[in-house]
């Protein structure tokens, strides 16, 4: 044991040494970014990365420093209109659903919305901000080294996370949920522990988000290519005359429909190509790859390469259930920054603000009109509750909507479900179910969760943002005739807190899973059954770590491409 704990010590001062401080100069404008229309008809590499997202770009940041490396990213750059990456733009930018816009609209077999990020940065350029990192239990449960994860952290944390300002609302909260015994106050702290704390933020004291597209200012240029609007179609393998099948090369699109194809340098056989493209793409483009399920890819005509029963499975996503709090004088516009970490194993979280409120509001009507059209999933919403519902929201702000909102994300959660092609278009979302609440122990935790929250809402902090003639069973009364989803209404939901977190569940879009370790991948993320693939990102997480993923996803991203350095120098050095 003691020579196992030197091996570990060995390796982190190793890597600290050669790569924690070789860190290129800002590129000018990252001037290897471009769009997928200059890219030649064949090129070679090093390492492809397919997903230019929350780990796609840190991982070929990371990856550079020793490498040639690609990145092909479906969507657009997220410097090209600044103001839409601001804080004020999170609603409007989340439900833009114009063909070029930053996310892309999905809504899952359960009813209930949801969006995929289509931008370099990925859904780190639509969050809501918050940066916490995963607690020591879970970084233990991955079987991460903890000396490279905390130095992999504070490499992210350096560009892109803050200490937010404390305003009015948020202390109230905070100070709600130390009443409501959310115990102890940790103050502000990356860390996941139990209490309440101040988290993180992504967004500077300016309100400007710093996404994972910032980590690539630590990228070599001289050896990195990031290609825009690059839809890749398929990875190809080499099989004849193998034992098991090796990806080689994969065949992009570029926006005016002209194919590409990039392909591994035959050099080095730690050469790979690596999928970093989430919970939704990983999954999706294994199977149009023809590794799946083969039943499944045979009914789409893809000729299976393996058959791997297990992509697409264990799909969840952490259900989300809020309360709306109309108040009677003003709020601060903020996003997530205050949450309590409760034994019960839920998170409570809130935001604020005009510009939250009202795109939120608004984001409810156009979803509804967008969906509705889309989906011939039953539903109890009409258009006249939808339109009724938002009148009734707007009708407590008197033109300057003045409120917030109150939220509870469960832990994990245990319910899982699956995912599925709908076509062999890439660009076509795949068919996803989450199963909310499926598991008892999940919808337990939301109620226990929601208790918190009607604590927190009754008690003396909160009372000067509180109308005197609004109950908290008022503000749940209000939720329900909220159309926030397409599930059905049931006349007991106001009145019953489980079946109020059934009807009324929300996504917060940290949705995972598809491509598990040990079960598509190995320990070392590498695909199971072939040679020269790995997946990289939050498909191949069991449950959501922290209150928000996506520093832990950055971390990842770091923390594999230091491992993945490491032994391509120590073959180099044995070869030597």
């Amino acid at each position: 044991m003691a020579f196992e704990c030197w091996k570990i010590y060995f390796l982190v001062v190793l890597l600290m040494m050669f790569h924690g401080f070789c860190y290129s100069e800002k590129a000018p404008y990252y001037t290897f970014v471009k769009e997928a229309t200059s890219a030649p008809e064949i090129s070679f590499y090093d390492y492809i990365i397919i997903g230019g997202g929350t780990s796609g770009c840190p991982l070929a940041a990371t990856l550079s420093e020793n490498a040639a490396v690609l990145v092909l990213e479906r969507g657009g750059s997220p410097y090209s209109n600044p103001r839409m990456t601001d804080m004020g733009s999170f609603a409007t930018s989340l439900s833009d659903t114009s063909p070029a816009s930053m996310s892309q609209q999905f809504i899952s077999e359960d009813g209930v919305y949801n969006a995929r990020a289509r931008v370099l940065g990925g859904g780190s350029v639509l969050n809501a901000g918050f940066y916490t990192r995963a607690s020591v239990d879970y970084v233990r449960r991955a079987g991460w080294l903890q000396p490279l994860v905390d130095i992999s952290y504070q490499w992210v944390e350096k560009k892109v996370a803050f200490q937010p300002p404390m305003l009015q609302w948020q202390t109230a909260v905070r100070d709600g949920l130390l009443e409501a015994g959310v115990l102890p106050n940790n103050g502000f702290t990356y860390d996941h522990i139990y209490g309440t704390k101040v988290g993180g933020t992504i967004f500077d004291r300016e309100g400007h988000r710093h996404t994972a597209a910032d980590l690539l200012e630590y990228a070599y240029p001289e050896r990195t290519a990031v290609y825009l609007h690059a839809t890749v179609r398929r990875i190809l393998f080499l099989t004849k005359e193998r034992q098991r099948p090796k990806a080689y090369c994969v065949i992009f699109e570029d926006a005016y429909g002209e194919n590409h194809r990039a392909c591994l340098n035959n050099n080095n056989p730690k050469n790979e190509i690596i999928l970093s493209a989430g919970a939704l793409g990983s999954p999706q483009m294994l199977m149009l790859s023809g590794i799946g399920p083969a039943h499944h890819l045979m009914a789409h005509g893809i000729k299976v390469v393996v058959d791997q029963p297990l992509v697409g499975q264990g799909m969840s996503d952490n259900p989300m259930n809020l309360l709306f709090v109309p108040s009677p004088i003003p709020v601060e516009a903020s996003l997530i920054q205050v949450v309590g970490i409760t034994r019960a194993d839920s998170y409570i979280e809130t935001a604020s603000g005009l510009s939250f409120a009202y795109s939120w509001a608004q984001t409810l009507s156009d979803n509804y009109a967008l969906f509705s059209n889309q989906t011939g999933q039953p539903s109890m919403v009409t258009p006249e509750a939808m339109a009724n519902a938002v009148d009734l929201v707007q009708s407590f702000v008197n033109g300057t909507l003045r409120a917030g909102v109150i939220l509870e994300k469960i832990m994990g959660p245990i319910s899982t479900g699956h995912l599925e092609l709908r076509s062999t278009n890439p660009e076509d979302n795949p068919f996803v179910t989450f199963n909310y609440f499926q598991e008892p122990e999940d919808l337990k935790r939301c109620v226990e969760g929601m208790q918190t929250i009607i604590r927190v809402l009754n008690s003396r902090a909160l009372s000067r943002f509180r109308y005197n003639d609004m109950s908290v069973q008022g503000l749940i009364n209000l939720m329900v005739n909220i159309p926030t989803n397409l599930r059905p209404r049931h006349l007991n939901s106001a009145l019953s807190l489980e079946q109020f977190c059934i009807d009324t569940v929300t996504t917060i879009w940290h949705y995972h899973g598809g491509c598990q370790v040990n079960r598509v991948v190995d320990q070392d993320y590498k695909v199971l059954g072939v040679d020269s693939l790995r997946v990289i990102d939050g498909s191949t997480f069991y449950h959501s770590p922290g209150t928000n993923p996506q520093a832990t996803v950055m971390m990842l991203g770091r923390y594999m491409g230091l491992r993945i350095l490491h032994d391509r120098e120590k073959l180099s050095y044995e070869k030597n």
